[in-house]
């Protein structure tokens, strides 16, 4: 159900989740209300490496320290011991679990390997969204007044209204709407600095079979892992957007990144949620 406007406004306990890709401004939103230390910041991709995939992710480095004889002796013998160290600030250890696809010498993850911690993390994110409002309660209980859900980029490509329904009970789902120059400049960011994406499974494989059949290739296996992130990416960002705007229209608003960056203060990024709002 989406807020009015009065809702948001007259609300004590104020609950946002942040929707929209990696590098549209949600960081900014959430360090301009951190100035007030009466914010919980709940950080899903940090859920889903500290809580739902961190015995994977675990396992995944331990199989790797185990080609070596000398380290895999002393990790079988309790000699040394492996932790996963994710923090809100260092989310690598996740990256590196969901990996690119492609040549493994390039450090890509074959097909099969690649969709299979693909699932995983689908199913990852949805429990890690479904906790909010236990999180929500728990944040008051440590008396905070306001929660800030910063979600992952991935948060359209759940695809599952049950997860979308709890956010919006929960909280004002707040979509954050990349411009012309801001999406230019996350495009050129990937290509420069290709990192690990989620894919819902279909696009993935039709835009595989795309790349394939542009560059001549027969299998996936001949794919450099990097070339392949930065060239889905606009397609990506493409498949995206109007999911973003479905779930804002049926859920919650949109506001402008360019507006959004030219808040300074907490009381600007209310008022420009409210002006969304009304």
């Amino acid at each position: 159900m989406k807020p009015s406007n009065n809702d948001f406004i007259n609300s004590k306990n104020k609950r946002l989740t942040l929707l929209g890709m990696s590098g549209v401004g949600k960081t900014h939103l959430s360090k301009l209300l951190s100035t007030d230390d009466k914010w919980y910041h709940y950080s899903g991709d940090y859920r889903i490496g500290a809580k739902y995939l961190s015995r994977e992710i675990l396992d995944n480095i331990k199989q790797r320290i185990r080609r070596d004889e000398y380290l895999a002796e002393l990790l079988d013998n309790n000699s040394i011991a492996i932790e996963n160290k994710v923090t809100f600030d260092n989310l690598s250890s996740i990256s590196n679990f969901l990996g690119k696809v492609g040549n493994p010498n390039q450090g890509g993850l074959p097909i099969d390997e690649f969709t299979k911690r693909q699932a995983l993390f689908h199913k990852a994110e949805i429990n890690a969204m479904l906790d909010v409002p236990k999180f929500i309660g728990k944040s008051q209980r440590q008396g905070f007044t306001h929660f800030i859900n910063d979600a992952g980029g991935s948060l359209c490509e759940l695809d599952d209204d049950s997860v979308y329904q709890t956010l919006a009970e929960s909280t004002l789902i707040l979509y954050i709407k990349a411009s012309k120059k801001n999406q230019s400049a996350l495009i050129e960011r990937t290509k420069t600095h290709p990192k690990p994406l989620y894919y819902q499974n279909d696009f993935l494989q039709t835009q595989l079979n795309i790349y394939l059949q542009e560059h001549q290739f027969t299998y996936v296996a001949q794919i450099d892992p990097d070339a392949f992130v930065g060239w889905i990416f606009p397609h990506l960002l493409a498949h995206r957007v109007p999911k973003y705007e479905s779930i804002a229209k049926q859920y919650g608003c949109t506001i402008e990144s360019e507006d959004l960056y030219q808040c300074t203060n907490a009381d600007e990024v209310f008022a420009l949620i409210n002006e969304a709002l009304n």
